[in-house]
């Protein structure tokens, strides 16, 4: 697969963040609920006029190009949010996660900035340099996909069932849009034309022949994906609160930030368990037989999400935003940090197989190859 070049212009627009966020800071309006949201829809929307004037012939070609423009910019405010509350600096963006999104302060507030302050905006530049240079962009938006859902699948609902439910301001519906704009976003990136492969019908034949004693690598995959299968359904039964002995020692002992009433972790962990459970098995049925040409899109969906996830439930166990009663103990670091890392790197290694060989993959032929011969 290859990278897109960054774009330059976006990146120099998103930039504009600093000192914005800067002066606002001390806009007194700004200190209350109802001043921010108007700021942060006029801001918006005055950012989106902008790119829509600088770079219409890319907007025409691809409307995802003002979408990854924007989001661009409130990923460096994300980024700004996340140094300020770990005190890397000062002076930004404190209104916004006073009277806005007091949430944000959490340890998983701060790591999902994080995430989308460096991760999801290389991915943007890395996107909209594409679309600027008319090159595909599919992998690199399903990876984004998978990322960006799993972040709002667990940050939403974790606020208003969590609590800080009752700290909830008129800035929280300013995330509707985050909401639709994704799963618009999403339907046209898995209507892109595919990145044509160079398999034959004979080299697919060939391969998806083989059993899967005969290919290693992936019933490595496999093996590590009924590990990974079994640790999911583990925690899921740990905050629904299981009467097992392995969970109550679990809870305890491993992972005690799975009690933290702010209740990200057990969403976390519970949407894993309905939505990344299935997900893992349909892998290995995908992986055992051939033909399930499906598989390699939704493995970069699904190591987007499983990476962000890990990423901010990892950060924010240790975290000093978490309660100390809540953080995991001295003694259980190498085990955590084993277990969460491999389970992090299970779906990135399903997708790289994917892409590396898709052969096994592909739709099989529909007849056996034709063998010409010369005729003498």
């Amino acid at each position: 697969m290859d990278i897109p070049p960054l774009a330059g212009k976006i990146a120099v627009l998103s930039l504009g963040a600093l000192p914005l966020s800067f002066a606002l800071n001390y806009v007194s309006v700004l200190s209350y609920p109802l001043g921010v949201v108007l700021m942060s829809t006029l801001i918006l929307g005055l950012l989106s006029l902008a790119i829509y004037s600088l770079s219409r012939s890319d907007i025409y070609y691809d409307p995802l190009y003002a979408v990854f423009a924007v989001f661009a910019f409130t990923s460096v405010v994300d980024l700004l949010i996340a140094l300020q509350e770990d005190g890397y600096m000062a002076g930004f963006m404190a209104f916004y996660t006073k009277e806005g999104e007091p949430y944000l302060r959490t340890a998983h507030g701060v790591f999902i900035c994080y995430w989308d302050g460096i991760v999801h905006y290389l991915l943007y530049l890395a996107m909209t340099g594409a679309i600027r240079k008319r090159k595909s962009y599919r992998n690199l938006g399903l990876y984004w996909l998978g990322s960006f859902m799993m972040s709002i699948l667990v940050f939403l609902p974790g606020n208003i069932l969590g609590k800080y439910s009752s700290e909830i301001r008129p800035t929280f519906f300013l995330t509707i849009p985050f909401v639709l704009i994704p799963c618009w976003a999403g339907l046209r990136i898995f209507t892109q034309t595919r990145v044509p492969t160079c398999c034959t019908p004979n080299m697919v034949e060939e391969v998806q022949g083989k059993g899967l004693l005969r290919r290693p690598v992936d019933l490595a995959l496999v093996i590590c994906l009924v590990f990974a299968a079994f640790f999911t359904l583990f925690r899921g039964l740990v905050v629904l609160d299981c009467p097992l002995d392995a969970c109550f020692v679990y809870i305890y002992q491993y992972e005690p930030y799975l009690r933290d009433p702010v209740t990200y972790p057990k969403v976390q962990m519970l949407v894993n368990m309905f939505y990344v459970l299935p997900f893992y098995g349909l892998a290995i049925y995908a992986l055992i037989f051939p033909g399930c040409s499906w598989l390699p899109d939704w493995a970069l969906v699904f190591a987007g999400a499983i990476g962000q996830a890990q990423f901010s439930h990892m950060g924010a166990s240790m975290h000093l935003r978490t309660p100390f009663t809540y953080r995991v103990p001295e003694d259980a670091w190498a085990s955590f940090f084993v277990c969460n890392l491999l389970y992090a790197l299970g779906p990135h290694l399903l997708a790289f197989r994917c892409l590396w060989r898709p052969a096994f993959f592909l739709c099989p032929p529909l007849g056996p190859p034709t063998h010409h011969e010369k005729q003498h």
